[in-house]
């Protein structure tokens, strides 16, 4: 993206939202909603929407282009995931507009979006800003911003925060559920790496961001509802049950901790300790499924599917 399509400074500039759907379409169509419904926005602020529907069986592209057809919809295979969904809807979007990736399943708050860009402000400076999500019920955050907690005698660790209810705080990474990149930013890093189709490519985006010297903010206090999926482990390699072969062969899948984006992510993020943590999850999973193993509490995917 060339300096010279970004607009001049104190141009009211575009948001294009980017999203990735599939088989939700209450869901999808409530998200889309949430981001027409939004309030305060500065004067001018034109905001798109770019969602990527992969092969959806449950009429979701037909049912937003109904409900909502200034949206941009885009029909693509089913073997599409957030990663390269996300990917996909970021070439259709205005190569000069700020960009905010959001989950199909999010539900933003009303004045959402301006704390996302009053976090990023001034917005000709390159920023990420880092929506948190709170539980359906309210109870809890699902989804934050990360701190990197580096240690002398271990692999480093993430550590999600807490949204301060009146400040931003600075974070080292983030979930993608509901993130803003300003156009200066993006012109720098890009968009989500390829080399992730699914999960770890807003890990990695936030890591490369820290490494680039480029802000990354968690805005205050939570800016839409989004529930995690802790205990939705049918279908996962989690699933209670599956032997030692087919457990790992889940694992392995696009959908959890395939091997070469993992290895990537490793390689690139965590120096010495990369080949330890590479190996970490698929030998606790041959290690719990192997028989006679001492029963463990399952641990769910990071991410569910978009």
């Amino acid at each position: 993206m060339p300096a010279d399509r970004l607009p001049a400074r104190g141009t009211p500039r575009g948001v294009a939202v980017l999203m990735t759907c599939h088989n939700r379409r209450e869901r999808t169509l409530a998200a889309i909603a949430s981001v027409y419904a939004q309030t305060g926005l500065p004067a001018g602020t034109r905001c798109t929407v770019h969602l990527v529907d992969a092969g959806s069986a449950d009429g979701t592209a037909d049912a937003v282009r109904a409900a909502f057809p200034a949206t941009d919809v885009l029909t693509v295979g089913a073997d599409v995931h957030w990663g390269t969904g996300t990917r996909i809807a970021a070439t259709r979007a205005d190569p000069a507009a700020h960009v905010l990736w959001l989950n199909d399943d999010v539900v933003l708050d009303p004045g959402a979006l301006t704390a996302l860009l009053d976090t990023a402000a001034p917005l000709d400076r390159p920023a990420v800003a880092v929506g948190a999500m709170r539980s359906g019920d309210g109870t809890r955050t699902t989804y934050s911003g990360y701190r990197l907690a580096p240690a002398r005698h271990r692999p480093p660790a993430l550590r999600r925060i807490e949204p301060d209810p009146g400040n931003a705080q600075p974070c080292d990474t983030c979930n993608g559920n509901a993130v803003l990149v300003t156009a200066a930013a993006r012109r720098i890093l890009g968009d989500l790496d390829p080399a992730f189709p699914h999960r770890l490519g807003d890990h990695d985006y936030g890591l490369r961001a820290r490494r680039a010297g480029i802000p990354l903010l968690l805005a205050p206090g939570h800016v839409g509802t989004c529930d995690d999926n802790t205990h939705a482990l049918a279908g996962t390699s989690a699933e209670p049950g599956l032997d030692v072969r087919t457990a790992l062969k889940r694992l392995a899948s696009v959908r959890e901790q395939p091997p070469a984006p993992w290895w990537r992510y490793c390689r690139r993020h965590l120096g010495p300790w990369a080949p330890l943590v590479f190996c970490s999850p698929y030998v606790k999973t041959a290690l719990r499924r192997r028989p006679g193993a001492w029963p463990q509490h399952p641990t769910a995917p990071l991410r569910a599917d978009p």
